[in-house]
């Protein structure tokens, strides 16, 4: 038997009291606008988004949950415990009652707020809340001792995640480095165009085909792992007007459309001979003249997202034509030395990204064991039940 279960046998064995959040909390917004954030401001400052801005005045001094109160309903929580200025769109919960740890209702938060709130939603998605329905909110009260225990274990695994993605991150970076130095050459290696290390592509002709694809749009490319997961099936009855483009194993596609988001992904196998979207510039390479996965690399670099930065038109909703992006020059050593440059770079990839190996997977396994404990450590018997 663990402690924390040794604790609940001891002090509540009979469950524990549910009370709503009104009865144990202060619960409201905060009054500023973004008008305030400044960079180098000396507070936190919590808008409606995962990322905290800084600002130079600060609304209250205590330890508090921050929720927003549109966007991101049930996917962002912060933790306060300070001073912190506060958007009038977002509110604070902050415990006014001695029987509460707030790290503890941080975490209860964080695990059942969303499902709550999906049950008085009348569709599939909540995009607002209003402060009735934080108040309504039951959180079990077990005795504070069990609350800092399973605050204990909770902080531990977010630290040891913490840690672990920080060690990625810098590898990533490192990774970045290393592959934008083997990818910079002297004046021996010539420069090309992409286009002139590319063949022609096709559209597909709708009405001529009676078969089903996966559609690969804007949002079926992961920035993180720039691995395709696509979420359309189509056929000639649904295909959206943008869906045109027939790809192949082995392509590289690039996203035109709000370019320096650097949404790009090599095609596997299992894509090969589905659609994209036009909003993709596809890159097939001439196997006699480049490896596809060392052009795949070239635009993975800095030189690259800096060509792409200066050649995007449009103000609101920037973009870049196939033809531009095709103009870019690089440098082009021959196929031994591509192939060479493309082996320590895939094990730079395969170390920084895949999930089923070193830091990536630890990782990964991190956060399914915190997953499963915080379900397991917030679960409780209602008393009376």
């Amino acid at each position: 038997m663990t402690k924390l279960e040794q604790l609940i046998k001891e002090l509540c064995p009979n469950g524990v009291e549910y009370v709503p959040l009104k009865a144990i909390a202060q619960i409201g917004t905060g009054s500023s606008d973004r008008i305030n954030a400044n960079e180098d401001g000396e507070y936190p400052f919590y808008v409606r988004s995962k990322t905290v801005l800084r600002s130079n005045i600060y609304l209250f001094d205590e330890e508090s949950i921050v929720i927003p109160g549109e966007g991101g309903i049930g996917e962002i929580f912060h933790y306060v415990n300070g001073k912190y200025d506060l958007h009038q769109r977002a509110y604070r919960i902050h415990f006014i009652s001695d029987k509460v740890n707030t790290k503890y209702g941080y975490y209860y938060l964080a695990e059942h707020f969303k499902k709550f709130i999906m049950m008085k939603a009348v569709s599939a998605t909540v995009t607002s809340i209003r402060k009735p329905m934080i108040e309504n909110f039951l959180l079990p009260l077990p005795p504070l001792t069990i609350q800092r225990e399973i605050v204990l274990i909770l902080d531990n695994f977010t630290e040891l995640t913490a840690e672990l993605t920080a060690e990625l991150t810098a590898r990533k970076k490192q990774y970045e480095y290393y592959r934008d130095k083997l990818l910079t050459f002297g004046d021996e290696v010539p420069r090309v165009a992409l286009g002139d290390v590319c063949v022609k592509t096709r559209n597909i002709t709708w009405k001529d085909t009676d078969g089903e694809y996966y559609y690969i749009d804007l949002t079926s490319v992961d920035r993180e792992t720039n691995e395709i997961r696509p979420e359309q099936i189509i056929n000639a009855h649904n295909a959206p007007s943008r869906a045109q483009q027939i790809i192949q194993a082995n392509d590289v596609l690039f996203a035109t459309t709000r370019p320096t988001l650097q949404r790009y992904c090599f095609v596997p196998e299992q894509y090969d001979g589905q659609i994209c979207s036009t909003g993709y510039c596809i890159l097939r390479a001439n196997p006699e003249m480049i490896m596809p996965k060392f052009l795949y690399y070239t635009i993975s670099t800095k030189n690259f997202g800096i060509y792409v930065e200066n050649n995007q038109k449009g103000a609101s909703y920037p973009a870049i034509t196939d033809s531009r992006v095709k103009k870019y020059r690089f440098p082009l050593p021959s196929l031994k030395e591509q192939a060479r440059i493309v082996e320590v770079l895939d094990r730079f990839d395969k170390l920084c990204n895949d999930i089923s190996e070193g830091l990536p997977a630890e990782i990964e396994a991190r956060r399914k064991q915190y997953e499963y404990y915080r379900d397991k450590l917030l679960t409780f018997k209602e008393a009376g039940a």
